[in-house]
């Protein structure tokens, strides 16, 4: 027969048993929180400050370009050749002007200091030897010596966009280069009004719709600067995205097209990403409506997101346009993403992207500068232009 004093023991025994398999879960469980959150917490730290254009945050970031900028003078003067040059280095000073520029219309304060920097980083941009890879594929013929050709030159529209919103900003734009950009402008919207795809090539026989949205960009900057009416060759060029530029299936952007509107390459993000940026200086419902097919492409692990590559249905590799894939994810477009999420509003969306960005970006600081370190001075004015975006939206 139990005694009453072993029974009265024996659930006091069961939850000494229990209690240390029962610590060992919780632990296990509260491992497995830690480690899923703290990440993404700690990567996403700044994401609100860079949302809200945060001051000590953009400050910090448009002074290391203006270190390069001030480095690749140094160099050129010394006879050595700038940092970065070729076709880097026109994408490199391109960006460089967008971002300071955006920083100028939304921290007007700072137009003095910045300004005159987007000037010169946008005429740096036409250098001859920024465009070497260009001009030698049209076989020599230089665009900005070819205006008068039925050519597209579509590549020089990086420029022209850069010259355009250095000319918005800056009061002291040199007339010389108003001239330089009236021409190419003009040139421009010429070549686009007679393309019946809204193409124009970038190399010979081969069309980029990114590119010709920067074209759209650069001549809707010019007008915005000059007050010149470019409604018609704008509402043609959007009018041809939505018609011919656009895969039906997936709402992607082609990334390749011949200029009579036959498909070169698959849709994809990377692409669609950086026209929906170029697009907003130019046409806001276009943007936003590419804007929006290419969140659909986002995918989110704990916090994180990053955006595919390639619509459904189709596969491929990376290339120079979207950085190596990692199971499909872009870095590149997980970074031109940014631009569109912060401009239309997507707080949540811009968040994820932005951890993912500080995941893989390494952000340093360094005194009163911040760069990111894997990505380069190519990465660090990208992602200026990118986390600034918003006050270049066409109205």
């Amino acid at each position: 027969m139990r005694s009453d004093r072993g029974e009265s023991d024996q659930p006091s025994a069961l939850i000494t048993r229990f209690r240390r398999p029962l610590a060992i879960v919780a632990g296990i469980v509260v491992a497995m929180l830690v480690a899923g959150l703290l990440p993404s917490w700690w990567c996403g730290r700044d994401a609100d400050e860079w949302y809200r254009g945060d001051p000590a945050r953009v400050e910090a970031l448009a002074e290391e370009l203006v270190a390069f900028e001030a480095e690749d003078d140094q160099r050129r003067a010394t006879g050595s050749g700038g940092v970065i040059d070729r076709m880097w280095g026109l994408l490199a000073h391109q960006m460089t002007a967008l971002g300071l520029a955006q920083v100028c219309l939304e921290h007007p304060e700072w137009r003095e200091r910045y300004a005159p920097i987007v000037t010169h980083a946008a005429a740096k941009s036409l250098l001859p030897e920024m465009r070497t890879e260009f001009t030698s594929a049209w076989h020599g013929r230089d665009g900005l010596a070819d205006l008068d050709s039925p050519n597209g030159h579509a590549y020089l529209s990086y420029p022209a966009l850069a010259l355009g919103i250095a000319r918005l900003v800056d009061p002291a734009f040199p007339p010389d280069l108003a001239v330089q950009h009236d021409a190419l402008i003009a040139s421009y919207e010429r070549r686009l009004l007679a393309s019946p795809t809204g193409l124009l090539d970038t190399f010979p026989g081969e069309a980029y719709p990114t590119d010709v949205a920067a074209v759209a960009a650069a001549i809707a900057v010019h007008g915005r600067a000059t007050g010149i009416d470019h409604g018609a060759v704008l509402a043609h060029w959007a009018q041809q995205v939505r018609a011919v530029q656009i895969d039906r299936g997936t709402g992607l952007v082609l990334q390749r097209m011949g200029v009579d509107g036959r498909a070169h390459d698959a849709p994809r993000a990377s692409g669609t990403g950086l026209a929906a940026y170029f697009a907003g200086f130019a046409d806001r419902a276009l943007a936003e409506e590419l804007a929006t097919v290419l969140f659909r492409q986002e995918r989110s692990f704990l916090g994180f997101g990053a955006i595919h590559e390639y619509g459904n249905g189709f596969r491929g590799a990376g290339d120079m346009d979207s950085g190596p894939l990692i199971l499909g994810i872009s870095i590149s477009a997980t970074g031109f993403a940014l631009a569109p999420a912060r401009s239309f509003g997507h707080r949540d969306t811009f968040t994820r992207l932005f951890r993912t960005t500080d995941l893989f970006g390494l952000p340093l600081r360094s005194g009163p500068r911040l760069r990111f370190a894997t990505g380069g001075v190519i990465g660090n004015a990208l992602l200026l232009a990118f986390l600034t975006s918003g006050p270049e939206l066409a109205p």
